[in-house]
């Protein structure tokens, strides 16, 4: 009897247990739902992409009415966006992308990441698109086989992130294969975004009862009386978006190993080699978030052992000028990969790079120059100076020189008797190595 009641209970039970399972996965709705707002501002790199997933996640995670997400970025990295459109399109909580405020843009992977927003929008002044990667090199040169490969792998992707948002394709091609750019109104007139709002509170009313379809189905959007909690990306977040970008770990490295290469040339100088150190380390991390050319990374590697070679080596300089053509050889290649949108700007790397040859031909100057000049101290900084004889030289028989102040032994190739003017020519251990001064001091 027992054991029927006790199986008749776990039957009666199952069906609860379902119900709960099935309540857990979808979004609570409760009196405490708030609306999470983040502002994305600067490249879209690795650091951006952590930030949003995170908010994303805790979005999803407390039942959030929407994710609003303000934006205001020049476009960035290709990985990255992808994986914040990923999260965006699998998330249950609407997500609302508005760029502002006034002179914002969301351009290159910003008008991608607006693209694939549930309700998107933007402030008057502001303007969206230019969506065709660019790079430097071969890889990026319009009508070669890869920037054709790159060119039609992103404008698919942009055309099929319109058509789920029920957004004009051709406009989402057309700025990925010619670059073409619109301004708030016209983005609301070629069907982009939704709606043109001057201000946060004028978006929400907007949004207010408006049914999106997402990850979980039909959601109708609440706003009215929910509160708005603000979040702000982490210090590690920001520490990310800050360095992982090509062009910021780029002159990381250089810094780094400029700091480095002054202090093992000039020994107590300290702060050089510990600002070189830090910038080193960050710039290795940096390397590390990014998606970097092998290649590229070793001749950099190689330009740092030559650097490191010229201080202990004479070579005049040819060591130091190796590194250098292995260092802009090595930073051209490490950061150039336009399929993921991973490149740098010419603009900034060539002054940093000119800036940073200056420097290491500079020191190089100074340290061959040290090289030559005549010892000023010892044994060797006697050499060449002038002296006269105190107590008589005979052959094989050492006698006594006054050189520089002092009184030393001295040895000649002849008799010098006491007051004879004489040259040091050399020394051998603590005695000196004189011949006779033809002009009389």
């Amino acid at each position: 009897m027992k054991s029927r009641m006790h199986s008749f209970c776990l039957l009666r039970m199952i069906p609860v247990m379902a119900l709960a399972m099935c309540m857990s996965s979808l979004p609570v709705c409760s009196a405490s739902a708030a609306i999470r707002s983040m502002y994305l501002k600067g490249s879209v790199n690795p650091g951006s992409s952590v930030y949003l997933l995170r908010v994303l996640d805790e979005a999803n995670r407390d039942g959030d009415q929407l994710l609003l997400v303000q934006l205001d970025t020049p476009g960035g990295l290709v990985s990255s966006l992808r994986s914040m459109v990923q999260g965006v399109l699998a998330s249950r909580v609407p997500v609302v992308v508005y760029v502002s405020p006034s002179g914002a843009q969301a351009a290159s992977a910003g008008a991608l990441l607006l693209l694939s927003a549930h309700v998107a929008a933007m402030a008057p002044g502001t303007e969206t698109g230019a969506a065709h990667p660019v790079g430097i090199g071969r890889l990026s040169e319009k009508g070669s086989v890869m920037g054709t490969k790159v060119e039609n792998d992103l404008a698919a992707f942009a055309r099929s992130l319109a058509q789920k948002r029920g957004r004009n394709p051709e406009w989402a091609e057309r700025a990925v294969r010619e670059s073409i750019a619109s301004t708030a109104t016209e983005s609301l007139t070629a069907g982009i975004i939704d709606t043109v709002v001057a201000g946060r509170t004028e978006l929400l009313r907007f949004i207010d009862g408006r049914r999106v379809s997402t990850a979980s189905g039909d959601v109708t959007i609440r706003t009215k009386g929910v509160p708005v909690r603000e979040v702000m990306p982490s210090f590690g977040e920001q520490v990310m978006m800050t360095i992982a970008d090509p062009n910021i770990a780029l002159f990381l490295l250089l810094l780094g190993i400029a700091g480095l290469y002054f202090e093992l040339s000039t020994p107590g100088a300290v702060f050089p080699g510990v600002a070189g150190a830090i910038s080193l380390l960050l710039g290795a991390y940096a390397m590390q978030l990014l998606s970097v050319n092998a290649t590229g990374l070793l001749l950099v590697l190689l330009a740092l052992i030559f650097f490191t070679l010229e201080i202990f080596v004479v070579s005049s300089g040819v060591l130091a000028i190796a590194g250098l053509i292995a260092l802009f050889i090595g930073s051209i290649m490490v950061f150039n990969a336009p399929e993921i949108g991973l490149s740098i700007n010419w603009w900034v790397f060539l002054p940093l790079f000119l800036s940073f040859s200056a420097i290491v031909l500079l020191l190089v100057f100074v340290v061959v120059r040290s090289t030559k000049r005549k010892a000023l101290s010892g044994m060797e900084g006697l050499v060449g100076e002038t002296g006269r004889v105190e107590r008589a030289i005979e052959e094989g028989r050492p006698g006594k020189v006054f050189v520089h102040g002092e009184l030393w032994d001295a040895e000649g190739n002849g008799s010098f008797p006491p007051g004879t003017a004489v040259t040091v020519t050399g020394a051998d251990g603590m005695r000196l190595k004189v011949k006779q001064n033809i002009k009389e001091l």
